[in-house]
């Protein structure tokens, strides 16, 4: 059939039909949710980050959750259910921060809170429509009406109360503390937002001394010699055994430190003697709060050296310098390159330090335990993810630091008193506020306050993107809501944190179902603009448009990471061409229907392909509902390429032209359901096309005003194992006459005589008729074997 297997010669304009289904389903309010219905399917979608503008991580991880979300908005409609997807940007971090900093070109510290905070609002209210505007492009089908930011005022004061609720709970305190410091924020960081980079480094060797005799460390940052406090070798290291409780001398700095049996020292590591520094690592930390050890501090918040000749230097250029005068003094005894791995701030991939700094913390190593009770009760896909959520928790070391050094952000809403330092809480009618810009006096001696200067971790407001979402809405949406999805790389953040707080505020868990993605890829190497290795989706939406987009982003499991291949679009786009062709044809042959007409009864072959399809539509259903939309996309693919197009079309074109009475009507029949299934089946993870031809051809006899909201195919349960044997042999016999034909360089309807083998005729005996129509066979005979004859 040409009009249904050939491809497309007319260039679909898919940005014509992308923007007016993109004006009608805002205007018709599609994705709005209908809350007064029984069963509403809730998403706590991730807002993305405002720090530029998408990339191909949203537009693969963004496209895959949609697809769960369109299936879900079909599947409750006619169910008394309803799909509630709100739309959010995270733009009260770092990221964005740097993003103003970057477009204004200035500091945020050379400008006041009040007015670097000015400054963002204002350019964000400049950014966010172009950057909303790229998810709505993609088809992305939130109800952008129920919209926040996580900067917002209701954001903030949510934020902010669950600071003061959980501080009134006691479970959030302030502590001095050895924190983890990026030198280049200027800001403390949570355990959480560190990342492991692998970096060369040289392993020196250097003479310590005790007594007159040479004591040997190999350290990786000399640079810590004037922050060294103690020595320490292993209780059972036998050569060490003599100067335990001794005094060391350190190298160029000259001065002496004690010697400290510990088994934190590895015998099978360097020299097995180890130099304790203040702070190299958390295992300094960890020493020094052990031994009661006095620390010597000497870098800045910068991460510059603070004393004596190497004053102002950076971290590596101080190493550099020190390992000169190192090797000029003769104190170096061996040096090898090595590769090792450090942490690096996730922000900005700068090597993080340890500084000793007044911070505030939210109380999680105590609840271990329960955090990993949680996570048991929430419903991991793909299943593997939920390890990565228990070996996080229970590598846990730091309770959670959630205060920032920064300017844009959710400030911390206390003040202290200058003299008794009692902690002045806001108060719940005050929210949202800026302590700096409210004077307070103290309750308790009516002395004069100090403001909290610092702001909130924005995981600390992020984590309550259920209770932020559920806020907007006048029916409020419960928590737990239905699905959390997010990518594998914020698992240790967004969904930990997001269990911390919905646990310690209301003892739940904040969703049943959580389902993680993966990367993308490019020649089996992540992306990164480092590597200039980077997709921008924008260029990709311009040339193939957003179907085939998430056509491509299908195309690998949940969890799963896919390479970007450019192939994969041109299926896509062949996918689309494809749909066009075979509804062109379709309805062509469906003048005189009218769907309200239904066959007394259908012919063989009709239903035979209907129970076929039937089982695609089970097998769909239950694999958009284990979030295996992968195999959607496969399945509806096959059978649309091979049952509908390669077969059935050709099967019944005769009976469609040619035929009369039942048996035409019940060709049309299937042809119109069978159609308006496989659009239906194929519309979630395809929005436009699928749009674009329901309207067209569908709309005037069907009652829904859009394709996703109209109610999902419903399969039968009735067994059909024995019909799926006829039909799938009776493919084959379609292919292997076409075959023959090809081989003998015979048109496709030349006219033949067909012999089959008694099994096989037998098999079809129903379908015989089809079997002639569809191979222009004069007569099919039965014999001893399969055989065409050429007439």
């Amino acid at each position: 059939m040409a009009e249904a297997n050939s491809s497309s010669n007319s260039k679909f304009d898919f940005k014509h039909i992308e923007s007016k289904w993109k004006s009608f389903w805002e205007k018709e309010k599609i994705y709005t949710a209908d809350l007064k219905k029984k069963e509403i399917y809730s998403v706590d979608t991730p807002p993305p980050t405002v720090s530029g503008a998408m990339h191909i991580g949203h537009t693969f991880s963004y496209s895959q959750q949609d697809f769960i979300a369109r299936f879900q908005r079909m599947f409750l409609e006619g169910k008394d259910g309803s799909v509630f997807y709100p739309f959010g940007t995270d733009d009260n971090g770092l990221p964005t921060e740097r993003l103003i900093e970057k477009t204004k070109n200035l500091k945020s510290k050379d400008m006041s809170r009040e007015e670097f905070i000015d400054l963002c609002l204002k350019s964000l209210k400049e950014i966010l429509p172009d950057f909303i505007q790229a998810w709505k492009d993609l088809g992305i089908s939130c109800d952008y009406n129920v919209y926040y930011s996580t900067i917002d005022d209701n954001s903030r004061k949510i934020s902010q109360k669950s600071f003061l609720d959980l501080y009134k709970l006691k479970e959030i305190y302030k502590k001095e503390f050895p924190t983890i410091w990026c030198p280049e924020c200027q800001t403390s960081i949570a355990q959480a937002e560190l990342e492991d980079k692998e970096e060369k480094s040289l392993f020196s060797t250097l003479k310590f001394s005790c007594g007159n005799k040479d004591l040997l460390i190999a350290t990786t940052r000399p640079e810590l010699l004037g922050a060294c406090v103690a020595v320490f070798v292993h209780p059972a290291d036998k050569k060490y055994k003599n100067v335990v409780g001794k005094i060391a001398k350190v190298p160029l700095f000259d001065y002496e430190v004690p010697i400290i049996a510990d088994t934190s020292a590895d015998p099978d590591k360097g020299t097995g003697a180890l130099m304790v520094c203040s702070y190299g690592d958390k295992y300094d930390v960890d020493a020094i709060n052990r031994y009661k050890l006095v620390p010597k501090i000497i870098f800045d918040k910068s991460g510059r050296v603070n004393f004596g000749e190497y004053k102002g230097l950076k971290v590596k250029e101080a190493r550099k310098k020190i390992l000169e005068d190192l090797k000029k003094e003769n104190l170096i005894v061996e040096q090898k390159e090595i590769n090792h791995t450090v942490n690096v701030h996730d922000k900005c991939g700068t090597p993080i330090e340890f500084a000793t700094t007044e911070q505030w913390f939210i109380k999680i190593l105590d609840k271990k335990r329960k955090l990993i009770e949680q996570g048991n009760k929430i419903k991991w896909y793909p299943e593997f993810m939920h390890k990565r959520y228990d070996n996080w928790v229970n590598g846990l070391e730091w309770d959670w630091n959630i205060s920032r050094e920064r300017h844009f952000g959710v400030p911390i809403p206390v003040w202290e008193c200058k003299k008794c330092g009692e902690v002045i809480l806001a108060e719940e009618k005050e929210l949202p506020v800026d302590p700096l810009q409210i004077k307070k006096k103290c309750p308790k001696c009516k002395s004069e306050t100090k403001p909290e200067e610092k702001v909130l971790d924005t995981w600390a407001t992020s984590s309550l993107t259920p209770q932020i979402t559920s806020s907007l809405i006048k029916d409020k949406v419960v928590v737990p809501y239905s699905l959390r999805p997010q990518g594998h790389d914020i698992i240790r953040t967004w969904a930990f944190y997001t269990i911390v707080k919905s646990y310690l505020h209301s003892k739940t868990i904040p969703w049943k179902d959580i389902a993680i993605s993966g990367n993308v890829s490019l020649g089996g190497e992540k992306m990164s603009k480092s590597k200039g290795n980077v997709i921008d989706p924008k260029i990709i939406m311009n040339k193939y448009g957003a179907d085939a987009t998430r056509f491509w982003a299908a195309g690998s499991k949940l969890g799963n990471d896919l390479d970007y291949q450019e192939k994969d679009l041109i299926a896509g786009t062949k996918m689309i061409n494809k749909l066009i062709n075979a509804s062109k044809f379709v309805f062509m042959n469906l003048k005189d229907y009218n769907p309200k007409n239904k066959p007394h009864k259908l012919e063989k072959i009709d239903e035979l392909f209907l129970d076929k399809l039937n089982i695609l539509v089970k097998e769909c259903t239950e694999s958009f509902k284990g979030y295996e939309y992968s195999k959607v996309k496969l399945d509806v693919e096959k059978f649309f390429w091979s049952d509908f197009c390669d077969n059935y079309l050709e099967i019944v074109k005769k009976r469609v032209y040619q035929g009369e009475g039942n048996a035409k009507l019940s060709a049309q029949f299937t042809l119109y359901n069978s159609l308006l299934t496989i659009l239906k089946l194929i519309a979630p993870i395809m929005p436009f096309i699928t749009e674009e031809i329901y309207q067209e051809y569908f709309r005037k006899n069907e009652k829904e005003k859009s394709i996703h909201i109209s109610s999902w195919p419903e399969a039968d349960k009735k067994e059909s194992a024995n019909h799926i044997k006829i039909l799938e042999k009776l493919y084959s016999i379609i292919s292997q006459v076409r075959q023959e034909k090809s081989l003998n360089k015979k048109a496709m309807n030349v006219e033949i005589v067909l012999t089959l083998p008694k099994e096989d005729y037998e098999e079809i005996k129903s379908v015989l008729e089809d079997l002639k129509n569809v191979s222009n066979a004069k007569a099919i005979r039965e014999g001893k074997k399969f055989e065409v004859e050429f007439l």
